[in-house]
């Protein structure tokens, strides 16, 4: 017979009823709040999209000497770390403040709590852009907090509902940890410039190789089974997808620590096989017909190709590691964040999950602008041409984001009133 609530001890009783008042706040939040504030990735897509350009566009104008950027990082350095722990970070908030919920049946972050935490994102990247005036340990306490606090809130999730992601948070921790170890170069403290910069791209592809791993075969088995093509269905994760992510995540340790090993080369290049070995297995070549799905495999296709590539690069001279590098963020980050974003968009706002136009194009941008910009550093004669046309197509692609998709981020879902 069930326990009745009078039947419970008084502690537990004082227990369930906190559980329930928490659960009521955070309905009444949702109900108060603006269309924009009740999920995660409203606010962080957008703002993550609007950031990617921004940042891009204040690089640009300094290289052509139109425009100083006040900060204390030289304009490279910036650059990389608006783009690592700004752009992506956003998108990664965005992305686990949303998949929690599902994950764990518990309701999403959303109204004044989301705004605050949505603020201190922005506060971040403007501290990152104004550190000359703000000084280091201002800039990094702002900057470094947001992916401190993220790793919280998603533990603090993860663990009430005793969910299997614990992993997948403890690669944000890893992520603030390269965010940290960036500001500690900043300030000499740590004598290699490019360690946080390292450990950031190992973070950020094995999230890649690990939610993508999920994703990509589900997404293609759903949509290959409603057209009734039943046989050789793509397969969930078995021992040899565990053995890739492994492998994967043992060749980008020896990066972060050996970056010039022989060893290091030959990990990354048998980790990118197995990649594509394991991309191969998910049947992308039959989702030609819906590019809402093929943009997934495109995406994925540019891990082991960045795998292959950086090992390479570690081996022989004449593949430069910014070519790999380059590979491994403008291709597999940039694409498969806008492959997550434009599905999650549509999907959790009720919409038909159908790629427009607008989203085949910035697909395409995007995809060009990687295959442009991996391009220059080895097509040497055509550098300056390929640098400025994988600027603007993927810039183009990530406008194209905002402008299309911003509406149904900032308005409410369909059949729902505002």
């Amino acid at each position: 017979m069930p326990i009745g609530r009078a039947e419970l001890p008084q502690h537990s009783r004082t227990m369930l009823t906190r559980g329930e008042q928490m659960l009521a706040l955070r309905r009444r939040r949702m109900a108060a709040s603006p269309p924009f504030l009740r999920g995660g990735f409203r606010p962080f897509f957008l703002a993550g999209a609007a950031w990617a350009v921004c940042a891009l566009v204040l690089w640009l104008l300094n290289l052509s000497g139109q425009f100083a950027l006040p900060t204390l990082m030289d304009p490279l350095s910036w650059h990389r770390h608006e783009m690592l722990f700004g752009f992506v970070g956003a998108v990664v908030a965005g992305f686990l403040l949303t998949a929690i919920p599902n994950w764990t049946g518990r309701l999403p972050i959303a109204g004044a709590p989301l705004a605050a935490f949505a603020a201190l994102w922005l506060a971040g990247r403007l501290a990152m852009l104004f550190s000359g005036a703000l000084g280091a340990d201002v800039t990094a306490v702002l900057d470094v907090s947001f992916l401190v606090l993220l790793a919280l809130i998603a533990g603090r999730e993860v663990l009430a509902a005793k969910n299997r992601n614990v992993p997948i948070v403890a690669m944000v921790l890893a992520l603030a940890l390269a965010n940290a170890i960036d500001h500690l170069t900043m300030a000499e403290v740590i004598t290699d410039p490019l360690l946080g910069v390292r450990i950031a791209i190992g973070v950020i592809t094995m999230l890649i190789a690990l939610i993508g791993g999920r994703i990509i075969p589900s997404f293609t088995r759903n949509w290959l089974a409603k057209r009734g093509e039943a046989e050789h269905l793509p397969t969930q994760a078995n021992r040899f997808d565990l053995a890739c992510l492994a492998i994967t995540g043992v060749s980008l340790l020896l990066w972060v620590a050996l970056p010039a090993s022989t060893l290091t080369g030959a990990a990354l290049l048998l980790a990118g096989g197995l990649q594509f070995t394991r991309l191969a297995r998910w049947q992308g070549h039959r989702t030609f017909a819906d590019p809402l799905v093929l943009i997934l495999h495109v995406g994925f296709l540019w891990v082991p190709v960045g795998l292959a590539l950086l090992g390479i690069s570690i081996l022989s001279p004449e593949v430069p590691q910014s070519a790999a590098v380059h590979a491994l963020t403008a291709g597999a980050m940039a694409t498969m964040i806008l492959a997550v974003m434009t599905r999650a968009s549509l999907g959790h706002t009720a919409r038909e999950l159908r790629a427009d136009r607008a989203t085949q194009l910035l697909y395409g941008l995007v995809t060009a602008g990687a295959v442009a910009r991996v391009a220059a550093p080895i097509l040497v004669s055509l550098y300056t041409e390929l640098m400025r046309g994988s600027a603007l197509l993927w810039g183009a692609a990530f406008i194209l984001f905002v402008v299309r998709y911003g509406p149904i981020l900032v308005g409410p879902r369909v059949g729902e009133s505002r």
